[in-house]
């Protein structure tokens, strides 16, 4: 009920705001392009919002809060007054239609569940034009078949048949919520979400490797004891840490060249292979 409220409040401002004179928009339009006044952009919107909620209203059938339209094509209209060029002779409200109605209509596409993800401009026509076609053609000549409309859109629109149908099939069709309940066999009670496939390991899987990598650790820890101070600090550097030294970090810090760093390197691991593969001949496919 609030929101219902403050919907009207917005739409009765807008309505009372008051039309700009040719010459007054062009005087506010170079105020704010010139001379940054926030105001003067303001006062352009403000004259112009009965615009927006006009567009938006054109677009109420695909099920989204009228609000949201309204605001998606406010920011449409800030984009116009951002770009607009009081210079070129052309009204403030023609150019900031365009403006308008592509941000509701990508607004729409963005959370209109079956077109969501990247959409080029072709299926963008095609999504907001579909319905509209097919009504015309059935309407004019009532013996076309569902197959002879397809082609005549896919046409009309310059995108193939495929798209179309596929289009079609999509608005026909209604969503599916996850969270209804699933009546196949004796889970009655049971969501339909409850049934997907999950990509994860399986329990048992989940364990096993758990109980692996706890022993891998514990052979690690016991590998590394075989390892003198030095070799163990240039292990820790080297592959132990999560941003790994370079052989002339270490070099410097231990005051050896990097060629000396990178044999103590190698026999360390060395040790470490040994070691492992004493403890549990398996871990030589990990040594």
């Amino acid at each position: 009920m609030k929101n219902m409220s403050a919907d009207r409040r917005m739409i009765k401002i807008a309505m009372a705001a008051p039309y700009l004179a040719r010459q007054e928009e062009h005087d506010l339009a170079t105020r704010w392009k010139d001379h940054d006044d926030r105001g003067a952009r303001n006062q352009i919107a403000m004259a112009h919002m009965r615009l927006v909620i006009s567009m938006a209203g054109k677009f109420r059938n695909f099920g989204l809060p009228m609000s949201d339209l309204v605001q998606e094509g406010y920011v449409g209209l800030l984009e116009a007054a951002a770009r607009f060029e009081p210079e070129r002779d052309v009204r403030f409200s023609t150019y900031a239609s365009w403006w308008i109605r592509a941000s509701i209509q990508d607004y729409i596409l963005r959370n209109w569940s079956i077109v969501r993800g990247g959409t080029s401009s072709a299926q963008k026509a095609l999504f907001f034009n579909l319905r509209r076609l097919r009504a015309k053609l059935a309407r004019g000549d009532t013996q076309l078949t569902l197959q002879s409309i397809h082609q005549e859109i896919a046409a009309a629109l310059g995108v193939s048949l495929a798209d179309v149908q596929t289009m079609d099939a999509r608005l026909s069709g209604n969503d599916a919520s996850l969270q209804a309940p699933s009546v196949s066999g004796d889970a009655e009670s049971a969501e339909k979400m409850d049934f997907l496939v999950s990509d994860d390991p399986l329990p048992d899987e989940q364990v096993s490797n758990m109980i692996d990598g706890e022993r891998r650790r514990v052979w690690l820890a016991s590998a590394l004891k075989h390892l003198n101070e030095r070799e163990m600090k240039i292990i820790s550097a080297r592959r132990l840490a999560e941003d790994g030294a370079t052989l002339e970090e270490l070099g410097a810090d231990l005051g050896i060249s990097k060629e000396r760093v990178r044999q103590i390197e190698s026999r360390a691991m060395e040790k470490l292979r040994s070691a492992l593969v004493s403890a549990d001949p398996h871990m030589a496919a990990y040594a």
